[in-house]
């Protein structure tokens, strides 16, 4: 076992004292806890390459925390600051970015799209247009955003005004915004940062509309940062969270930009307006799907992750209430009620974990062959990160959440931490895709390879890995005798499926029954959105599980761990089927008195995984630093950093000015009449 004084780095007075009622949690690990850390960093030298990032970042003067939860600094220029003294660290020390750097720092890293630009630029340009304009992204010559939202248009990217038509008698395209509905809006670091932008529009050339295309355009000068002719760029104003994201809009009148500018590796115009296509129309939307499939393991999972450690540690400093009249006040989380609020949260967040890199392997298995323009895996490749974003961004919302409603009232302070966890992660429900929107988008794959599924064996093409279940012979009834039954894992990986299945089945009988009775596919598929959105979110539901079952049977070698994981992966798996009990007993595959067995093995499990419950969330191995909450710290000392931080407020260290402008009057207007 490792020294944990790696984590520890506050350096506060009270940082290297432990409180007892969190050392105690710590004192006989059933599984080895550095091991596990290296199992989710994918490896003991990423786990080495982590810290020593970290250890030199917290080393810095630039990223002192001090004071940070009462700074009044602008939360756009904080984060801009963060960034460019990384980026200073970087070139001093040839860092290559690879994700370490977001794990160590706790404030908002500015200039986030500019990584979005580079990745939609390599997936969509050309060789020549990569070896163009990535080194100027990579030494910051040039500050890059991407501009795909508009005012009236967001996710239905087939609905979006912007416009590109192509000059051949000057050989440029001139993009446009025709409406006011086709400004684009919402695109971060457009606001007040970035200098130039890749622009979805819609492509116009020999007069014919060619759908939607990726451009390069210019949008500030490089000399004084005002905008170019032709361009409105502005913020687009306060939001309910990241204010430290300059969000923006974009107008353009007539704007020229040179043919090269059009990102040509599925697509080009030729230099007389004819139009050649190297892909499919849907390759277009790959700069989205590499972004989407990054952020999981870099954006979304760790926010779940970082709630989970707060509330999880606080929960074992906090006393309330007796279990029994002669004991003493327990620990929140000895109460049952408090173990599942939270515990199906750390168990979601490590099965989340584990379905990323399996996307991400996926994404890296498929992604050379899709850029040399064989798209068989697209589809799949698709219907995973869309559906796993949706999913992942709604689950690790309403946890975080559930986390900081478990804290009571410390858990609405800042200085927990859990708000400002909160508010990130509610936002990647609506950025890169607006989740119901995603969830159909997986839902027309699933419809599709539902009828691939029926047709007879002999004529079926293969289906893909994700979806193969849908052939599969599928039981009628579930063949659980006991409780323990369901700690199983291919029992209610099998439950999953069937009910995945049969949701996916009813969708398609239904839009069916609505065509033979008279309403046409568009409107047939309208009717029956609700239930198209059921069965997606049981389908990525039962890959979740699946996925989950598999990463830990690959743990043979570490007992362990591999025991630890499988109740995190039992409980995700029962959670899920007691919060949709309805559709597992909808067809009697569950009856009455099986559910009431799976409520006695989950609630089996609480108790169980309670135990390691502190060291789970060890492993993920934050520091404090980048905690920056006073319920979260490795130390436990919570009350003393709570009441030591609150001194530091400046309503505790200035004079209050309101008092002599409008409470001394208020006093003295009643004093004469006491």
């Amino acid at each position: 076992m490792s020294s944990p004084v790696h984590r520890v780095s506050l350096g506060d007075p009270w940082s290297m004292r432990m409180n007892p009622d969190i050392a105690i949690e710590r004192q006989t690990p059933s599984f080895d806890v550095e091991r596990l850390t290296n199992i989710l960093d994918r490896g003991a030298q990423n786990t080495a390459l982590r810290r020593k990032v970290e250890s030199i970042i917290h080393s810095e003067p630039a990223f002192n925390l001090q004071n940070s939860q009462f700074m009044t600094q602008n939360e756009y220029e904080a984060a801009i600051h963060n960034r460019f003294h990384l980026q200073k660290l970087a070139q001093r020390l040839g860092w290559q970015e690879d994700g370490c750097e977001l794990k160590a720092i706790s404030g908002d890293i500015g200039l986030g799209v500019h990584s979005v630009f580079i990745k939609a630029l390599r997936s969509l340009g050309s060789e020549e247009q990569i070896a163009k304009w990535y080194p100027l992204c990579k030494t910051f010559q040039i500050i890059t955003t991407y501009a795909q939202t508009e005012l009236g248009h967001g996710t239905y990217l087939q609905g979006l005004e912007t416009e590109a038509t192509y000059d051949p008698a000057t050989q440029e395209f001139v993009i446009h915004s025709p409406t006011m509905t086709a400004t684009k809006w919402w695109p971060g670091d457009l606001g007040r940062t970035a200098t130039h932008t890749l622009l979805l529009a819609q492509l116009i050339c020999s007069g014919a509309r060619q759908g939607m295309h990726a451009f390069i355009v210019p949008i500030r000068s490089l000399q004084d940062h005002s905008p170019l002719p032709g361009i409105t760029v502005g913020d687009i104003g306060p939001k309910m969270g990241l204010n430290s994201i300059d969000n923006g809009f974009l107008c353009l009148h007539h704007v020229r930009v040179p043919r090269e500018n059009m990102l040509c590796r599925f697509a080009e115009v030729l230099p007389d307006g004819t139009y050649m296509r190297h892909g499919t129309m849907q390759s277009n939307y790959l700069g989205m799907l590499v972004t989407r499939v990054s952020l999981l393991l870099t954006g979304i999972i760790p926010i779940l992750q970082k709630a989970c450690v707060i509330s999880l540690r606080y929960s074992v400093i906090r006393h309330q209430s007796r279990l029994r009249p002669s004991d003493p006040e327990a620990k929140i989380l000895d109460h049952q009620t408090q173990q599942q609020k939270l515990l199906p949260q750390l168990a979601l967040s490590y099965a989340f974990h584990f379905l990323a890199v399996s996307i991400l392997e996926f994404f890296q298995h498929s992604y050379d062959a899709i850029r040399n323009k064989d798209f068989t895996l697209l589809p799949e490749l698709h219907a995973l990160s869309t559906g796993g974003k949706a999913m992942i961004s709604d689950f690790c919302t309403e946890g975080a959440e559930q986390c900081r409603r478990a804290c009571g009232g410390h858990g609405y302070s800042k200085m927990s931490g859990l708000p400002t966890l909160v508010t990130q992660v509610v936002a990647s429900c609506t950025y890169e895709g607006e989740n119901t929107v995603l969830y159909l988008q997986v839902a027309r794959f699933l419809a599709k390879n539902y009828l691939q599924a029926q047709v007879s064996s002999t004529k079926r093409k293969s289906l893909p890995q994700s979806v193969a279940y849908l052939a599969m012979p599928d039981q009628n009834r579930c063949p659980a005798q006991l409780a323990v039954d369901f700690l199983r894992p291919e029992l209610y990986v099998t439950a999953w499926a069937h009910v995945a299945s049969r949701l996916i089945k009813d969708a398609a009988h239904r839009v069916q029954t609505l065509i033979q009775s008279g309403a046409d596919q568009h409107e047939a598929w309208n009717q029956t959105t609700v239930i198209q959105l059921q069965a997606a979110k049981a389908h990525c539901y039962y890959i979740t599980v699946k996925n989950f079952k598999e990463a830990v049977e690959k743990l043979d070698h570490d007992p362990a761990i591999q025991k630890v994981l499988k109740r995190l992966c039992d409980l995700s798996a029962l959670h899920g089927i007691l919060t949709n009990s309805g559709d597992f007993l909808h067809d009697g595959y569950l009856s009455g008195a099986q559910a009431d067995m799976v409520r006695t093995a989950y609630l089996d499990l609480l108790r169980l995984i309670r135990k390691d419950a502190i060291l789970l969330t060890d492993a993920f191995d934050f520091t404090d630093q980048s905690l920056n909450s006073a319920l979260g710290c490795y130390d436990g000392n919570v009350y003393e950093r709570l009441f030591h931080w609150a001194q530091k407020s400046p309503a505790n260290t200035q004079k209050n000015p309101v008092y002599e402008k409008y409470i001394q009057p208020l006093l003295q207007s009643w004093r004469s009449k006491l």
